[in-house]
């Protein structure tokens, strides 16, 4: 068999391949309406990309082939060194793939900002009127995740589920290493950071069963660190959390500092209910009883500040008295 049929042989197995391989990748076929924006975006900047990079990787071999050593008939120019043509499709090319990833990055960074309220539930249906995201606070642990439902006043542990068509809104934070949420089928990943509070909105539009892991090395238990993600009808919803409300154990402050503790590979478990304010203490790092939470510490230490200030422009502003006084005796003597 000749090289250049083998080498289109390869070649087209290769792409072949490759596209079969992603027909099934849940990045690329997601059921999260922010998470096929995202992917939208990634084959749009492949595309773009491809424009420059297929063309340069065939020449690349069309060039190898036509002006190989065996070949006596391909020109053979030693001289040539310059051409107005191909110097302005070399540079404007690229120049005209920049300008346009530039301005699809530019446009999809603020639609798709994480901290940015939903506004639609997918495409051609924005966000019914008077419709409240559901909010569900995450809390990243070694090596494990603690969800919060503040609204359902319940929690649960590796299992995280949300009614299909709704947004829901994540605050996100961890207990002490960096970690980072990520449900490929509802949207990208984002960090959560000990003492820090991250955001994300999000909207799952088919039910399912669906995976979240944490894509973020952070120690002996991350590869155990993986929970499921359950996308509802809204009934079944509100049987699920039917399910929670009636388990035995409650999520008090000690059963909390019980359930820090590294541990790998943890089932999931309900908590029919919580302790008032925990997720707030453990973001502010105060669940220890006479702890000060780091937002009173930091609200302290900015009061704090103002009143040195305001002290030091009273002190500033306030004539000397025995100043004064000598003004004063100057002027008695002077009349």
């Amino acid at each position: 068999m000749s090289i250049p049929r083998t080498l289109t042989k390869t070649t087209l197995t290769a792409i072949a391949m490759a596209t079969l391989s992603g027909c099934d990748t849940v990045v690329l076929s997601p059921s999260g309406d922010i998470a096929a924006q995202q992917a939208s975006l990634i084959v749009w900047a492949t595309i773009l990309m491809s424009i420059v990079v297929v063309p340069v990787i065939v020449l690349t071999l069309l060039f190898a082939w036509r002006y190989r050593a065996s070949n006596k008939s391909a020109t053979y120019s030693p001289d040539w060194d310059h051409s107005t043509s191909l110097e302005l499709v070399i540079w404007a090319a690229p120049l005209a793939i920049i300008i346009a990833l530039g301005a699809l990055t530019w446009v999809s960074t603020h639609q798709l900002d994480p901290y940015r309220p939903l506004d639609r539930i997918e495409a051609g249906r924005p966000v019914p009127e008077g419709m409240e995201p559901l909010v569900v606070e995450v809390v990243a642990m070694d090596w494990k995740w603690l969800f919060f439902y503040p609204e359902q006043g319940i929690a649960t542990v590796n299992q995280l589920a949300a009614p299909v068509d709704r947004p829901i809104k994540f605050k996100i934070t961890s207990t002490t290493m960096m970690n980072s949420f990520y449900i490929p089928a509802l949207a990208g990943q984002i960090y959560a950071m000990g003492g820090m509070e991250t955001q994300l909105h999000a909207v799952i539009n088919k039910a399912g069963d669906y995976e979240g892991f944490s894509a973020n090395y952070s120690g002996a238990g991350f590869n155990g660190m993986r929970f499921r993600f359950l996308g509802m009808s809204e009934d079944n919803f509100e049987q699920w959390v039917a399910k929670v409300k009636s388990a035995d154990d409650a999520l008090s402050r000690s059963a909390y500092k019980v359930l820090a503790k590294p541990s790998e590979n943890n089932p999931v478990h309900y908590y029919s209910k919580v302790a008032p304010g925990l997720y707030d203490a453990i973001l502010n790092r105060c669940v220890d009883p006479g702890t000060v939470c780091m937002k009173d510490l930091m609200s302290a230490s900015h009061h704090g500040g103002h009143h040195q200030d305001a002290e030091s422009n009273d002190k500033q502003s306030t004539p000397d008295n025995s100043s004064n006084h000598d003004m004063h005796q100057e002027a008695h003597h002077a009349h």
